[in-house]
């Protein structure tokens, strides 16, 4: 089996509260929290949408031109897109030694036809799982899946966001929304 290519990438925090997102292909996006917890992005190719929580481990990626795709969080800052066309890894997630042993683990290696993402999902599926990802955020979630965090509000998925006044990493168990999720952390929606 091939595995899919991996493009990294790194955020930094602008002083708006938006955040600057670096890929290792080139591209660069523009990201931004609205109030009802989807992500804003533009890029410097023109193209522009939303990114959206879909349950516990999905996200939908929506452009502007009608166009959709979705991604599945494995952990440990990675998220498979389609079918294992690419993996994403937030490189922000464990720096130091952390992100040195983990790459030495070959994490990046090894992603199973199982954890690809669906190709489509109908709009009652999508809304099921909107269900899920609210009723998760209403009681507390369980901590469990995901990246195994143990963040109690997400169900181990990491959106991007933490109350702690700073710039968090992915997985790393200090996302806390709040009322309001209206800091950034360093892994929104892979």
């Amino acid at each position: 089996m091939t595995q899919p290519p991996e493009i990294t990438y790194s955020d930094e925090l602008l002083a708006d509260g938006t955040v600057h997102r670096r890929y290792s292909d080139g591209r660069n996006e523009w990201r931004s929290r609205s109030s009802d917890g989807r992500i804003h992005w533009r890029d410097d190719r023109g193209d522009s949408g939303t990114d959206e929580r879909l349950g516990r481990d999905l996200v939908k990626r929506s452009h502007a031109d009608g166009r959709a795709g979705y991604g599945r969080d494995i952990g440990y800052g990675r998220t498979v897109w389609g079918q294992g066309q690419y993996v994403l890894v937030n490189r922000s997630s464990f720096p130091g030694r952390l992100g040195v042993v983990l790459g030495a683990l070959g994490l990046g290696a090894g992603i199973a036809a199982v954890q690809y993402a669906p190709e489509l999902l109908s709009s009652d599926e999508e809304e099921e799982l909107r269900r899920e990802a609210e009723r998760a955020r209403s009681s507390g979630g369980d901590g469990g899946g995901g990246d195994g965090s143990g963040s109690s509000d997400d169900g181990g998925f990491d959106d991007g966001f933490d109350d702690h006044g700073g710039f968090g990493t992915a997985g790393d168990g200090g996302d806390d929304h709040g009322a309001h999720g209206d800091a950034w952390d360093g892994d929104d929606f892979g």
